[in-house]
Protein backbone atom coordinates (compact mmCIF):
# COMPACT_ATOMS: atom_id res chain seq x y z
CA UNK A 1 0.00 0.00 0.00
CA UNK A 2 1.34 3.47 -0.75
CA UNK A 3 1.31 5.53 2.29
CA UNK A 4 -0.46 8.38 0.40
CA UNK A 5 -3.66 6.21 -0.59
CA UNK A 6 -5.49 6.95 2.44
CA UNK A 7 -6.03 9.59 4.89
CA UNK A 8 -3.01 10.45 6.74
CA UNK A 9 -3.74 9.89 10.26
CA UNK A 10 0.15 11.27 11.87
CA UNK A 11 2.68 13.21 10.66
CA UNK A 12 6.09 14.28 12.99
CA UNK A 13 8.26 17.17 11.47
CA UNK A 14 11.63 18.20 12.24
CA UNK A 15 10.73 16.76 15.96
CA UNK A 16 13.84 16.85 18.47
CA UNK A 17 14.53 16.36 21.89
CA UNK A 18 17.50 16.09 24.60
CA UNK A 19 18.22 15.41 27.78
CA UNK A 20 21.76 16.39 29.75
CA UNK A 21 24.06 15.04 28.02
CA UNK A 22 21.90 12.91 25.82
CA UNK A 23 20.75 14.40 21.88
CA UNK A 24 17.48 11.64 21.86
CA UNK A 25 15.88 12.55 18.76
CA UNK A 26 16.88 15.22 16.07
CA UNK A 27 14.91 15.96 13.37
CA UNK A 28 12.89 12.93 12.95
CA UNK A 29 10.06 12.81 10.24
CA UNK A 30 7.80 10.60 9.42
CA UNK A 31 3.82 9.51 8.54
CA UNK A 32 1.52 7.45 8.98
CA UNK A 33 -1.54 6.39 6.98
CA UNK A 34 -4.97 4.42 8.10
CA UNK A 35 -4.93 0.97 7.39
CA UNK A 36 -0.86 0.87 7.89
CA UNK A 37 1.69 -0.83 9.96
CA UNK A 38 4.65 1.30 9.89
CA UNK A 39 7.52 -1.00 11.77
CA UNK A 40 10.13 1.50 13.79
CA UNK A 41 13.31 -0.43 14.43
CA UNK A 42 16.72 0.30 16.20
CA UNK A 43 18.98 0.11 18.49
CA UNK A 44 18.49 0.29 22.56
CA UNK A 45 18.98 3.98 22.94
CA UNK A 46 18.11 4.72 19.09
CA UNK A 47 15.42 7.17 20.26
CA UNK A 48 11.99 4.68 19.49
CA UNK A 49 11.03 5.42 23.27
CA UNK A 50 11.45 8.90 23.41
CA UNK A 51 9.49 9.50 20.31
CA UNK A 52 6.82 6.82 21.62
CA UNK A 53 6.30 9.19 24.98
CA UNK A 54 6.07 12.21 22.55
CA UNK A 55 3.40 10.43 20.76
CA UNK A 56 1.84 9.17 23.84
CA UNK A 57 1.93 13.10 25.40
CA UNK A 58 4.20 12.15 28.37
CA UNK A 59 6.85 13.80 26.58
CA UNK A 60 7.31 17.55 24.76
CA UNK A 61 9.28 17.95 22.25
CA UNK A 62 12.49 20.84 21.79
CA UNK A 63 11.52 21.43 18.29
CA UNK A 64 9.39 19.84 15.42
CA UNK A 65 6.04 19.56 15.54
CA UNK A 66 2.66 16.59 15.60
CA UNK A 67 0.10 16.78 12.95
CA UNK A 68 -2.98 14.72 13.53
CA UNK A 69 -5.58 14.55 10.72
CA UNK A 70 -3.79 17.27 9.21
CA UNK A 71 -3.88 19.62 11.92
CA UNK A 72 -0.66 20.51 14.31
CA UNK A 73 -1.35 18.87 17.81
CA UNK A 74 -0.16 19.96 20.96
CA UNK A 75 -0.03 16.42 22.90
CA UNK A 76 0.17 17.94 26.52
CA UNK A 77 -0.61 14.96 28.32
CA UNK A 78 -1.79 11.58 28.25
CA UNK A 79 -4.74 12.20 28.46
CA UNK A 80 -5.14 14.68 25.58
CA UNK A 81 -3.22 12.03 23.33
CA UNK A 82 -5.97 9.51 23.83
CA UNK A 83 -8.77 11.83 23.42
CA UNK A 84 -7.43 12.35 20.10
CA UNK A 85 -7.16 8.96 19.61
CA UNK A 86 -3.94 8.03 20.18
CA UNK A 87 -3.30 4.70 22.26
CA UNK A 88 -0.08 3.00 23.59
CA UNK A 89 0.12 -0.40 24.39
CA UNK A 90 3.78 -0.19 26.10
CA UNK A 91 6.00 -3.34 26.71
CA UNK A 92 5.34 -3.19 30.48
CA UNK A 93 1.64 -3.59 30.91
CA UNK A 94 -0.69 -0.77 32.35
CA UNK A 95 -3.30 -3.11 33.54
CA UNK A 96 -4.36 -3.28 37.61
CA UNK A 97 -4.02 -6.79 38.48
CA UNK A 98 -6.62 -7.09 41.34
CA UNK A 99 -9.57 -5.58 38.81
CA UNK A 100 -11.43 -7.26 36.21
CA UNK A 101 -11.08 -7.37 32.58
CA UNK A 102 -14.16 -5.35 32.10
CA UNK A 103 -13.02 -2.85 34.72
CA UNK A 104 -8.90 -2.16 33.59
CA UNK A 105 -10.80 -1.87 29.78
CA UNK A 106 -12.80 0.97 31.13
CA UNK A 107 -10.73 2.29 33.39
CA UNK A 108 -11.45 6.14 34.03
CA UNK A 109 -13.80 5.87 31.14
CA UNK A 110 -16.36 4.46 33.58
CA UNK A 111 -20.39 4.19 32.57
CA UNK A 112 -22.73 5.20 35.38
CA UNK A 113 -26.13 5.74 36.07
CA UNK A 114 -26.65 8.17 39.56
CA UNK A 115 -23.52 7.53 40.23
CA UNK A 116 -23.01 3.73 40.12
CA UNK A 117 -20.76 1.97 37.76
CA UNK A 118 -22.71 0.22 35.11
CA UNK A 119 -21.36 -3.03 35.52
CA UNK A 120 -23.71 -4.87 33.23
CA UNK A 121 -23.23 -2.71 30.49
CA UNK A 122 -19.30 -2.83 30.66
CA UNK A 123 -19.36 -6.63 30.79
CA UNK A 124 -21.25 -6.41 27.61
CA UNK A 125 -19.11 -4.02 25.78
CA UNK A 126 -15.93 -5.88 27.07
CA UNK A 127 -17.12 -9.16 25.89
CA UNK A 128 -18.01 -7.90 22.25
CA UNK A 129 -14.59 -6.11 22.02
CA UNK A 130 -12.93 -9.44 23.02
CA UNK A 131 -15.12 -11.41 20.30
CA UNK A 132 -13.42 -9.11 18.03
CA UNK A 133 -10.41 -10.23 18.89
CA UNK A 134 -10.98 -13.57 18.89
CA UNK A 135 -11.05 -13.85 22.63
CA UNK A 136 -14.57 -14.90 23.52
CA UNK A 137 -12.92 -17.13 26.06
CA UNK A 138 -11.97 -14.68 28.41
CA UNK A 139 -14.38 -13.89 31.01
CA UNK A 140 -14.61 -10.05 31.23
CA UNK A 141 -15.30 -10.18 35.20
CA UNK A 142 -12.20 -12.38 35.42
CA UNK A 143 -8.86 -10.33 37.66
CA UNK A 144 -6.38 -9.63 35.50
CA UNK A 145 -4.34 -11.00 37.81
CA UNK A 146 -5.54 -14.37 36.93
CA UNK A 147 -4.53 -13.97 33.03
CA UNK A 148 -1.72 -15.62 31.09
CA UNK A 149 0.55 -12.73 29.39
CA UNK A 150 -0.89 -13.30 26.15
CA UNK A 151 -4.83 -13.00 27.73
CA UNK A 152 -3.66 -9.89 29.30
CA UNK A 153 -1.64 -8.07 26.14
CA UNK A 154 -5.78 -8.80 24.24
CA UNK A 155 -7.01 -7.10 27.12
CA UNK A 156 -4.71 -4.04 26.43
CA UNK A 157 -5.77 -3.63 22.74
CA UNK A 158 -9.25 -4.12 23.84
CA UNK A 159 -8.77 -1.29 26.20
CA UNK A 160 -7.59 0.75 23.00
CA UNK A 161 -10.31 -0.08 21.02
CA UNK A 162 -12.73 1.07 23.34
CA UNK A 163 -11.27 4.51 23.19
CA UNK A 164 -11.97 4.32 19.91
CA UNK A 165 -8.74 4.56 18.92
CA UNK A 166 -7.42 5.19 15.54
CA UNK A 167 -3.70 5.40 16.01
CA UNK A 168 -2.22 2.25 17.80
CA UNK A 169 1.29 2.45 19.27
CA UNK A 170 2.72 -1.36 19.86
CA UNK A 171 5.52 -1.16 21.63
CA UNK A 172 7.26 -4.91 21.75
CA UNK A 173 4.18 -6.44 21.89
CA UNK A 174 5.69 -9.80 21.62
CA UNK A 175 8.34 -9.71 24.12
CA UNK A 176 6.85 -12.26 26.52
CA UNK A 177 4.89 -14.49 24.22
CA UNK A 178 5.23 -17.73 23.06
CA UNK A 179 5.73 -18.08 18.44
CA UNK A 180 2.45 -19.54 19.04
CA UNK A 181 1.12 -16.45 20.79
CA UNK A 182 3.06 -14.20 18.63
CA UNK A 183 1.55 -15.40 15.79
CA UNK A 184 -1.74 -14.81 16.88
CA UNK A 185 -0.90 -11.17 17.98
CA UNK A 186 0.52 -10.26 14.23
CA UNK A 187 -3.00 -12.02 12.90
CA UNK A 188 -4.81 -9.50 14.72
CA UNK A 189 -2.57 -6.69 14.22
CA UNK A 190 -3.26 -7.63 10.72
CA UNK A 191 -7.18 -7.60 11.33
CA UNK A 192 -6.97 -4.51 12.91
CA UNK A 193 -5.18 -2.83 10.05
CA UNK A 194 -7.28 -4.12 7.73
CA UNK A 195 -10.38 -1.85 9.59
CA UNK A 196 -8.29 0.79 9.07
CA UNK A 197 -6.47 1.51 12.47
CA UNK A 198 -3.02 3.05 11.95
CA UNK A 199 -0.44 1.08 13.72
CA UNK A 200 2.96 1.54 14.73
CA UNK A 201 5.03 -1.52 15.28
CA UNK A 202 8.19 -1.40 17.39
CA UNK A 203 9.84 -4.48 17.83
CA UNK A 204 13.16 -5.93 17.88
CA UNK A 205 12.18 -9.42 16.28
CA UNK A 206 13.29 -8.46 12.85
CA UNK A 207 10.96 -11.52 12.06
CA UNK A 208 7.69 -10.03 12.89
CA UNK A 209 8.56 -6.59 11.25
CA UNK A 210 9.01 -8.63 7.81
CA UNK A 211 5.99 -10.43 8.11
CA UNK A 212 3.46 -6.92 9.35
CA UNK A 213 5.59 -4.29 8.62
CA UNK A 214 3.88 -2.04 5.14
CA UNK A 215 7.05 0.04 5.37
CA UNK A 216 9.79 0.35 8.10
CA UNK A 217 11.80 3.17 9.56
CA UNK A 218 15.11 3.06 11.19
CA UNK A 219 16.50 5.23 13.87
CA UNK A 220 20.16 5.18 14.53
CA UNK A 221 21.81 7.24 17.66
CA UNK A 222 18.11 9.66 17.83
CA UNK A 223 18.78 10.38 13.90
CA UNK A 224 15.89 8.73 11.06
CA UNK A 225 18.21 6.94 8.85
CA UNK A 226 16.04 4.66 6.64
CA UNK A 227 12.43 4.34 5.52
CA UNK A 228 11.62 1.45 2.97
CA UNK A 229 8.60 0.29 1.99
CA UNK A 230 8.55 -3.47 2.97
CA UNK A 231 9.55 -5.00 -0.44
CA UNK A 232 12.72 -3.38 -0.28
CA UNK A 233 13.83 -4.63 3.09
CA UNK A 234 15.42 -8.06 4.25
CA UNK A 235 16.75 -8.69 7.45
CA UNK A 236 20.38 -8.49 6.66
CA UNK A 237 19.72 -4.92 5.56
CA UNK A 238 17.67 -3.97 8.29
CA UNK A 239 20.70 -5.16 10.90
CA UNK A 240 23.44 -3.54 8.76
CA UNK A 241 20.73 -0.28 8.96
CA UNK A 242 20.31 -0.32 13.16
CA UNK A 243 24.52 -1.43 13.75
CA UNK A 244 25.64 1.44 10.99
CA UNK A 245 27.68 -1.67 9.63
CA UNK A 246 27.69 -5.35 8.59
CA UNK A 247 27.43 -8.42 11.29
CA UNK A 248 28.91 -10.92 9.07
CA UNK A 249 27.03 -13.54 11.85
CA UNK A 250 24.40 -13.32 14.07
CA UNK A 251 25.76 -15.99 16.13
CA UNK A 252 29.38 -15.91 16.88
CA UNK A 253 30.92 -19.29 16.15
CA UNK A 254 32.78 -21.03 19.69
CA UNK A 255 34.83 -23.41 19.41
CA UNK A 256 35.26 -25.23 23.44
CA UNK A 257 36.78 -28.52 25.02
CA UNK A 258 33.42 -29.70 27.05
CA UNK A 259 34.43 -31.47 29.94
CA UNK A 260 33.08 -33.16 33.14
CA UNK A 261 29.76 -32.86 34.26
CA UNK A 262 29.82 -29.50 36.25
CA UNK A 263 26.09 -29.34 37.33
CA UNK A 264 23.47 -32.43 37.45
CA UNK A 265 19.95 -32.40 38.56
CA UNK A 266 17.75 -35.14 39.21
CA UNK A 267 14.36 -35.82 39.34
CA UNK A 268 13.21 -31.90 40.64
CA UNK A 269 10.10 -31.53 41.52
CA UNK A 270 7.97 -28.63 42.68
CA UNK A 271 3.67 -29.14 42.85
CA UNK A 272 2.73 -29.35 39.19
CA UNK A 273 4.94 -26.83 37.86
CA UNK A 274 8.63 -29.21 38.11
CA UNK A 275 7.29 -32.91 37.18
CA UNK A 276 10.83 -35.03 37.99
CA UNK A 277 13.16 -33.01 35.48
CA UNK A 278 16.94 -34.57 35.37
CA UNK A 279 19.89 -33.21 33.21
CA UNK A 280 23.33 -32.46 33.22
CA UNK A 281 25.46 -29.33 31.75
CA UNK A 282 29.19 -29.91 31.45
CA UNK A 283 31.82 -27.69 31.82
CA UNK A 284 31.97 -25.49 28.45
CA UNK A 285 28.78 -26.35 27.35
CA UNK A 286 25.78 -24.09 26.95
CA UNK A 287 22.52 -26.11 27.46
CA UNK A 288 19.32 -24.88 25.85
CA UNK A 289 16.05 -25.20 27.39
CA UNK A 290 13.25 -24.56 25.41
CA UNK A 291 9.15 -24.71 25.24
CA UNK A 292 5.93 -22.73 25.00
CA UNK A 293 4.86 -20.10 27.51
CA UNK A 294 4.43 -21.99 31.14
CA UNK A 295 6.41 -25.35 30.95
CA UNK A 296 8.44 -24.84 33.77
CA UNK A 297 11.53 -23.84 32.42
CA UNK A 298 11.69 -20.51 34.60
CA UNK A 299 10.53 -22.33 37.60
CA UNK A 300 13.44 -25.06 37.28
CA UNK A 301 15.48 -22.16 36.85
CA UNK A 302 14.41 -20.79 40.10
CA UNK A 303 14.60 -24.24 42.07
CA UNK A 304 18.35 -25.00 41.02
CA UNK A 305 19.19 -20.86 42.28
CA UNK A 306 17.62 -21.21 45.02
CA UNK A 307 14.85 -18.77 44.75
CA UNK A 308 11.99 -21.65 45.19
CA UNK A 309 12.16 -24.22 47.39
CA UNK A 310 11.62 -27.96 45.63
CA UNK A 311 9.22 -30.38 46.95
CA UNK A 312 12.08 -33.16 45.83
CA UNK A 313 14.98 -33.91 43.73
CA UNK A 314 19.05 -33.45 43.95
CA UNK A 315 21.24 -30.79 42.77
CA UNK A 316 25.18 -31.55 42.44
CA UNK A 317 27.62 -28.64 41.52
CA UNK A 318 31.18 -30.74 40.73
CA UNK A 319 30.40 -33.76 42.04
CA UNK A 320 28.69 -32.13 44.99
CA UNK A 321 25.38 -32.37 46.54
CA UNK A 322 24.34 -28.66 47.51
CA UNK A 323 20.92 -27.94 49.53
CA UNK A 324 19.76 -24.33 48.37
CA UNK A 325 17.16 -22.74 50.89
CA UNK A 326 17.57 -19.48 49.12
CA UNK A 327 19.71 -17.54 46.21
CA UNK A 328 22.12 -16.26 48.67
CA UNK A 329 23.07 -20.42 49.18
CA UNK A 330 22.78 -20.83 45.25
CA UNK A 331 25.48 -18.17 45.14
CA UNK A 332 27.34 -20.14 47.78
CA UNK A 333 27.52 -23.04 45.31
CA UNK A 334 28.40 -20.88 42.51
CA UNK A 335 25.30 -20.67 40.89
CA UNK A 336 23.61 -17.40 40.06
CA UNK A 337 20.30 -16.96 38.00
CA UNK A 338 19.57 -13.40 35.52
CA UNK A 339 16.34 -13.89 36.07
CA UNK A 340 13.30 -13.05 32.67
CA UNK A 341 12.27 -10.19 34.14
CA UNK A 342 15.36 -7.97 34.82
CA UNK A 343 13.48 -4.87 36.08
CA UNK A 344 11.16 -6.21 38.70
CA UNK A 345 13.32 -9.61 39.70
CA UNK A 346 17.15 -8.41 38.67
CA UNK A 347 17.65 -4.65 39.14
CA UNK A 348 16.80 -1.87 41.65
CA UNK A 349 15.98 0.62 38.88
CA UNK A 350 16.37 3.55 41.23
CA UNK A 351 19.41 2.33 42.50
CA UNK A 352 22.53 3.06 41.05
CA UNK A 353 24.87 1.02 39.03
CA UNK A 354 27.33 0.78 41.65
CA UNK A 355 24.63 0.16 43.92
CA UNK A 356 22.83 -2.54 41.58
CA UNK A 357 26.89 -4.29 40.34
CA UNK A 358 27.89 -4.40 44.48
CA UNK A 359 24.61 -5.76 45.92
CA UNK A 360 25.20 -9.37 45.68
CA UNK A 361 29.13 -8.94 45.99
CA UNK A 362 29.22 -7.28 49.28
CA UNK A 363 31.36 -9.89 50.74
CA UNK A 364 33.98 -9.70 48.63
CA UNK A 365 33.92 -5.99 48.79
CA UNK A 366 33.87 -5.10 52.65
CA UNK A 367 36.50 -5.68 55.08
CA UNK A 368 35.04 -5.82 58.63
CA UNK A 369 31.83 -4.64 57.63
CA UNK A 370 32.66 -1.69 55.26
CA UNK A 371 33.08 -1.30 51.64
CA UNK A 372 36.05 -0.82 50.34
CA UNK A 373 35.51 1.96 47.84
CA UNK A 374 38.59 1.71 46.52
CA UNK A 375 38.23 -2.29 45.65
CA UNK A 376 34.81 -1.76 44.67
CA UNK A 377 35.50 1.16 41.82
CA UNK A 378 38.07 -1.10 40.70
CA UNK A 379 35.99 -4.30 40.07
CA UNK A 380 33.26 -2.25 39.02
CA UNK A 381 35.64 -0.55 36.06
CA UNK A 382 36.91 -3.66 35.55
CA UNK A 383 33.89 -5.92 35.22
CA UNK A 384 31.38 -3.46 33.32
CA UNK A 385 34.25 -2.83 30.46
CA UNK A 386 34.31 -7.01 30.44
CA UNK A 387 30.53 -6.62 30.11
CA UNK A 388 30.74 -4.04 27.39
CA UNK A 389 28.26 -1.77 29.72
CA UNK A 390 27.63 1.72 28.75
CA UNK A 391 26.72 4.02 31.78
CA UNK A 392 27.08 7.82 31.89
CA UNK A 393 28.40 7.50 35.55
CA UNK A 394 28.59 4.82 38.33
CA UNK A 395 25.64 6.35 40.17
CA UNK A 396 23.04 6.79 37.39
CA UNK A 397 20.09 5.01 38.21
CA UNK A 398 19.70 1.72 36.57
CA UNK A 399 16.40 2.50 34.89
CA UNK A 400 17.77 5.60 33.15
CA UNK A 401 19.87 2.55 31.34
CA UNK A 402 18.77 1.13 28.06
CA UNK A 403 17.11 -2.70 27.95
CA UNK A 404 20.50 -4.22 26.54
CA UNK A 405 23.14 -2.03 29.11
CA UNK A 406 20.45 -3.24 32.21
CA UNK A 407 21.08 -6.61 31.01
CA UNK A 408 24.81 -6.47 30.75
CA UNK A 409 24.69 -5.23 34.30
CA UNK A 410 22.95 -8.17 35.68
CA UNK A 411 26.20 -10.20 33.50
CA UNK A 412 28.38 -7.85 35.01
CA UNK A 413 27.92 -8.52 38.42
CA UNK A 414 27.74 -12.32 37.96
CA UNK A 415 30.41 -12.60 36.38
CA UNK A 416 32.27 -10.64 38.99
CA UNK A 417 31.07 -12.89 41.56
CA UNK A 418 32.92 -15.77 39.62
CA UNK A 419 30.04 -18.20 39.77
CA UNK A 420 30.93 -21.66 37.61
CA UNK A 421 26.96 -22.08 36.92
CA UNK A 422 25.00 -19.72 35.00
CA UNK A 423 21.42 -19.79 34.56
CA UNK A 424 19.91 -16.94 31.70
CA UNK A 425 16.44 -16.84 31.22
CA UNK A 426 15.62 -14.89 28.09
CA UNK A 427 18.78 -12.91 28.33
CA UNK A 428 18.14 -11.24 25.01
CA UNK A 429 14.21 -10.48 25.51
CA UNK A 430 13.93 -6.74 24.30
CA UNK A 431 17.31 -6.49 23.52
CA UNK A 432 18.38 -4.86 20.26
CA UNK A 433 21.22 -6.76 17.73
CA UNK A 434 23.77 -5.37 18.53
CA UNK A 435 23.80 -5.85 21.99
CA UNK A 436 22.28 -9.62 21.58
CA UNK A 437 25.60 -10.28 19.35
CA UNK A 438 27.45 -8.80 22.33
CA UNK A 439 25.85 -10.70 24.94
CA UNK A 440 25.88 -14.34 22.40
CA UNK A 441 29.97 -13.58 22.70
CA UNK A 442 29.77 -13.24 26.52
CA UNK A 443 28.63 -16.41 26.82
CA UNK A 444 30.88 -17.84 24.45
CA UNK A 445 33.55 -16.35 26.75
CA UNK A 446 32.13 -17.89 29.66
CA UNK A 447 31.56 -21.42 28.04
CA UNK A 448 34.97 -21.10 26.97
CA UNK A 449 36.39 -20.48 30.64
CA UNK A 450 34.71 -23.81 31.80
CA UNK A 451 31.24 -22.01 33.27
CA UNK A 452 27.95 -24.45 32.76
CA UNK A 453 25.99 -22.26 31.48
CA UNK A 454 21.83 -22.92 31.10
CA UNK A 455 20.04 -20.67 28.42
CA UNK A 456 16.32 -20.70 28.42
CA UNK A 457 14.77 -18.94 25.72
CA UNK A 458 11.93 -18.57 23.74
CA UNK A 459 13.32 -17.89 20.50
CA UNK A 460 14.06 -20.71 18.30
CA UNK A 461 16.94 -19.40 16.15
CA UNK A 462 18.92 -18.70 19.46
CA UNK A 463 19.22 -21.76 21.36
CA UNK A 464 19.85 -23.41 17.71
CA UNK A 465 22.72 -21.04 17.14
CA UNK A 466 23.71 -20.91 20.43
CA UNK A 467 23.41 -24.22 22.18
CA UNK A 468 25.21 -27.73 22.16
CA UNK A 469 21.90 -29.44 22.95
CA UNK A 470 18.26 -28.29 23.58
CA UNK A 471 16.34 -29.82 26.06
CA UNK A 472 12.10 -29.15 25.18
CA UNK A 473 10.06 -28.53 28.22
CA UNK A 474 6.47 -29.46 28.19
CA UNK A 475 3.87 -29.15 31.10
CA UNK A 476 6.65 -29.30 33.59
CA UNK A 477 9.02 -32.47 32.03
CA UNK A 478 11.47 -32.61 29.43
CA UNK A 479 9.88 -33.88 27.00
CA UNK A 480 13.15 -34.75 24.28
CA UNK A 481 16.61 -33.23 24.05
CA UNK A 482 18.21 -32.25 20.69
CA UNK A 483 21.46 -31.90 19.25
CA UNK A 484 21.58 -28.47 18.03
CA UNK A 485 22.87 -28.37 15.12
CA UNK A 486 20.84 -31.06 13.86
CA UNK A 487 17.69 -30.21 15.28
CA UNK A 488 15.00 -27.66 12.74
CA UNK A 489 11.86 -25.53 14.36
CA UNK A 490 9.24 -28.07 13.34
CA UNK A 491 11.23 -30.90 15.69
CA UNK A 492 11.49 -28.65 18.60
CA UNK A 493 7.91 -26.99 18.31
CA UNK A 494 6.77 -30.92 18.11
CA UNK A 495 7.88 -31.76 21.40
CA UNK A 496 7.10 -28.09 22.98
CA UNK A 497 3.22 -28.65 22.28
CA UNK A 498 3.35 -32.50 23.07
Amino acid sequence: MEPGSRETILEVRGVSKRFPGVQALAEVDLSLAAGEVLALVGENGAGKSTLIKILAGALRPDAGEVRLYGCRSELASPAEARRRGIAVMYQEFSLVPALSVAANIFLGRETSAVGVIAQRGEWRRARELLEQLGAANIDPRTPCRALSTAQQQLVEIAKALATDARLLVMDEPTAALSPAESERLLAIARGLRARGLGILFVSHRLEEVLQVADRVMVLRDGRLVAMRPRGEVDREWLIEAMVGRRLEQEFPRRAVAVGEPRLVVRDLRRGKRVCGVTFSIRRGEVLGLTGLVGAGRSETARLICGADRRDGGTIEVDGRPVELRSPRDGLRAGIALLPEDRKSQGLVLSHSVRHNFSLPNLPRLSRAGWIVRRRERCELEHWLSAAHVRIAAAEQPAGQLSGGNQQKLLLARWLAARCQVLLFDEPTRGVDVAAKFEIYQLINNLAAAGKAVLLISSELPEVMGMCDRILVMQAGRIRGELVAAEATQEQIMRLAVG
